[in-house]
C-alpha cells in the first residue's frame, strides 16, 4: 500500500521541517508548500492528497482563500495550523470547512496523533458499517448493535454515536459536537447534548461507559483497548 500524502502549507521552513520529520516517522509522504499560491498548485497537480496541515497567516494567498478554493472542489481533511487564538478565528475556520484547528505552540506528537485519528475518521466515514468494541454501525440501514443486540436510537442519538466513534479518541468540546451533529445554524443550550449523551449511555448499557466526560470541555469516546 503507498503512504499516504500529506500537504504541509506553513511560510515557516523551520515549522514543515519539524512537522515533516514526525510525519514521516510514521510513515506518510510529506509534500511541502511555503505560500498558499505553491500550495494550491501542488494540490491540483497532485490530485491524491489524503491530508493538508494549512498555516493561516502566509503570503501571497493566506489559508483561508486557500481553504475556500479547495473546499470548492474538494472535502479533504484540513488542519488549520496558526499562532491566533480567538474564537472567531476558530468559528470561521470550522465555517470554511476546516476538520480541525491548532494553535500554535503545539506538541508534534499531539499533531501527529490528530492526523492519524482525522484520516482514520475520513475512512468510517466514507464507510457504510463498522464495528469498534462490540458496536456495530450500519450507516445505510440506521441501524446499531452491541454485542449483536439490535438498539433503538433516536435520529440525534444515531448522529451523535456515530460522530463518537468517528472520532474515537479525539476530546470534543460541547460546540465542536453542535457544529457537527445540530449544524451551525443551531444557537440552543449547549447542555442539550449532555441530555442526549445521558439517553445514549444508558440504551448503551454497559458500552456507554465508552463516551466519557471531559470535565468543562464535552466528551470523548475511547474503549480503553
Amino acid at each position: 500500500m503507498d503512504a499516504l500524502k500529506i500537504l504541509v502549507v506553513d511560510d515557516e521552513a523551520r515549522m514543515r521541517k519539524l512537522v515533516k520529520d514526525f510525519l514521516s516517522i510514521k510513515g506518510f509522504t510529506v509534500l511541502e508548500a511555503a505560500d498558499g499560491e505553491a500550495a494550491i498548485d501542488l494540490f491540483f497537480n497532485q490530485k491524491d492528497i489524503a491530508l493538508i496541515l494549512l498555516d493561516i497567516m502566509m503570503p501571497k494567498m493566506d489559508g483561508w482563500e486557500v481553504c475556500k478554493t479547495i473546499r470548492k472542489f474538494s472535502r479533504v481533511p484540513i488542519i488549520m495550523l496558526t499562532a491566533r487564538g480567538e474564537e472567531r478565528d476558530e468559528l470561521q475556520g470550522f465555517e470554511l470547512g476546516v476538520d480541525e484547528y491548532i494553535t500554535k505552540p503545539f506538541s508534534p506528537k499531539i499533531l501527529v496523533a490528530r492526523v492519524e485519528a482525522i484520516l482514520r475518521r475520513t475512512n468510517l466515514s466514507s464507510t457504510e458499517a463498522f464495528e469498534v468494541g462490540g458496536i456495530c454501525i450500519d450507516k445505510a440501514a440506521r441501524m446499531v448493535t452491541i454485542d449483536g443486540k439490535t438498539i433503538d436510537l433516536s435520529y440525534k442519538e444515531f448522529e451523535l454515536l456515530s460522530y463518537f466513534i468517528e472520532n474515537q479518541g479525539i476530546a470534543l468540546s460541547r460546540e465542536k459536537i453542535l457544529n457537527h451533529v445540530w449544524n451551525y445554524d443551531y444557537f440552543g443550550d449547549a447542555r442539550t447534548i449532555d441530555t442526549h449523551v445521558k439517553k445514549l449511555r444508558s440504551k448503551m448499557g454497559e458500552k456507554g461507559e465508552y463516551i466519557r466526560t471531559i470535565w468543562g470541555m464535552g466528551y470523548k469516546f475511547d474503549t480503553g483497548v
